[in-house]
């Protein structure tokens, strides 16, 4: 007996002595691969977890984890400190395809009401598609008891949508129009939306038309969703071939689409203002930069970006710096960061601590040039670094882009800012999605064919006797005759076509008849 006490107290004390010389976790950061200047601060960029499959949604959890949908429809919660994962729920009726599959997610600020709101797109029996706005519970290490909160149709493409909490304890969600762009303004239809919920699924009294979920009104597809320190709310939205919007959202507010884009400097959109009074943008981009997540910044800890809204984007693959005036109501400034570097960036989260998330999206489908990198997707860490900090030298240094987009008259140009995100640089369009334009006969025989094509766009359905690509092209009639000349002589010119060039005359022939 003696001897194995002995031999117990010598393993105790090995134990230890292990548990005492061993790497601690807590504290630990991954290393930083880049670094970006600011004016005062130095701020280190580091993947904190990798190999996702498009983390859609990332929200900073009661747990002090990040918590992160991925669009095949599993939630999981990550450790930013050591990147360790863990699955939350699996969910098996998601339906996933391009734009489709889990998607938003916003999780109760409360702790007394431990409840996980996600949204996600379905496939019914009948092939018809459906969004659903699904209430868990959570608990330490799953979700649990799902609560179907609302349904509405859903489409290939157009669904939003995110989820945010309102200050005083609101659901709202966000809906895209569905492909169907007459819904938007319907007050009668969910689609095209930003829509208001009791946590329980009931629509709340004070909402601005009884009975309805309705707040606000018009919107296309809205990506991103945040409240600001002040109960602003705000969006992020995709326009068609132009106008990219950022929002401010107000109760009852009509946004004006799908007769209106942007700020309504079309005689058109003049007329239907002044009949339908409608809410501007604080901003649009043309060319479009398809605004993604966005997150509202109010930390100390990065001072230059205090009272900012921060935004992802997916065709510019760039972090957008939106600074607001005191009253949030106007913006002040921006800028521009990583353009390219890390390609797709989809959603933003930001901690108590003022640390900066960003989830890319590269695995999902439409990535750009050059990606997905080995290991996409991943989350990204954004930290100030403290005074005298060692970086590796191994580290990259980041700089600010250029705020503004040169917009440039040559075919080459044009067809970068309008075309180059769906057909690809190399004209190879996405199989399924969006045609190729290499060896396309519509683009090399007959031009005036070609140019009613830019002018009126194309539906992008796929039952359709002329298509059989899903996604929609807009219509390019603002661009100029001579512009729309430029772009189809491009094309017609590229990655081994050889037809004719097309005059400006040939297309204000085509506009006349």
């Amino acid at each position: 007996m003696k001897r194995i006490r002995i031999l117990l107290l010598i393993l105790a004390f090995a134990i230890g002595i292990y548990f005492l010389l061993r790497p601690s976790t807590r504290g630990f950061q991954q290393p930083i691969e880049a670094t970006l200047q600011l004016d005062k601060t130095t701020l280190g960029i580091s993947t904190i977890v990798s190999d996702l499959n498009v983390p859609w949604e990332i929200a900073w959890g009661p747990d002090n984890q990040i918590w992160y949908t991925e669009q095949s429809g599993t939630i999981s919660k990550v450790d930013p400190h050591t990147g360790i994962k863990k699955l939350l729920l699996v969910i098996p009726d998601v339906y996933r395809q391009r734009t489709l599959g889990l998607l938003g997610m916003a999780i109760h600020p409360d702790k007394k009401l431990p409840y996980v709101f996600v949204d996600y797109t379905h496939l019914n029996k009948d092939s018809s598609i459906v969004s659903r706005l699904m209430r868990y519970t959570y608990t330490a290490d799953t979700l649990k008891d799902p609560l179907l909160l609302l349904e509405l149709p859903g489409n290939t493409g157009h669904n939003g949508s995110r989820v945010a909490i309102s200050p005083d304890g609101k659901v709202l969600l966000s809906t895209g129009d569905a492909a169907h762009d007459q819904l938007a303004p319907d007050t009668a239809s969910l689609n095209g939306k930003v829509l208001r919920l009791n946590i329980d699924g009931t629509v709340p009294a004070d909402n601005p038309y009884p009975g309805n979920y309705l707040w606000s009104r018009g919107h296309r597809n809205i990506q991103g969703l945040v409240f600001t320190d002040k109960g602003r709310l705000f969006a992020s939205e995709h326009g068609d071939a132009t106008d990219d919007e950022l929002n401010l959202i107000q109760k009852a507010g009509y946004y004006g689409w799908a007769r209106i884009e942007g700020y309504a400097d079309r005689p058109d959109e003049k007329a239907h203002a002044d009949s339908f009074p409608f809410i501007a943008p604080l901003k649009a981009w043309t060319p479009t930069i398809a605004p993604a997540g966005i997150d509202y910044y109010h930390s100390d800890k990065i001072p230059e970006w205090k009272n900012s809204l921060l935004l992802g984007t997916l065709k510019a693959a760039s972090l957008h710096v939106i600074h607001l005036s005191n009253t949030q109501d106007a913006i002040t400034g921006e800028e521009i960061y990583f353009s390219g570097k890390y390609g797709r960036l989809r959603d933003i989260c930001i901690s108590p601590e003022g640390d900066i998330y960003i989830a890319t999206s590269n695995r999902d489908w439409n990535p750009g040039k050059g990606f997905p990198l080995p290991h996409d997707d991943r989350i990204l860490r954004i930290t100030a670094l403290r005074p005298g900090e060692k970086v590796p030298a191994t580290a990259t240094r980041e700089t600010a882009k250029a705020t503004t987009v040169t917009i440039t008259s040559t075919g080459a140009g044009i067809y970068k800012n309008y075309c180059e995100a769906c057909h690809k640089p190399d004209g190879k369009g996405v199989p399924s999605s969006f045609p190729a334009l290499a060896g396309n006969k519509l683009v090399t025989s007959d031009a005036k064919l070609l140019i009613q094509t830019i002018l009126q766009g194309r539906t992008g359905d796929t039952k359709s006797k002329t298509s059989t690509y899903s996604e929609q092209m807009p219509a390019f009639n603002f661009l100029k005759d001579e512009e729309i000349a430029a772009v189809a002589t491009y094309i017609r010119s590229s990655w081994g076509n050889s037809a004719d060039s097309i005059s400006t005359d040939n297309v204000t022939k085509t506009k006349q008849h």
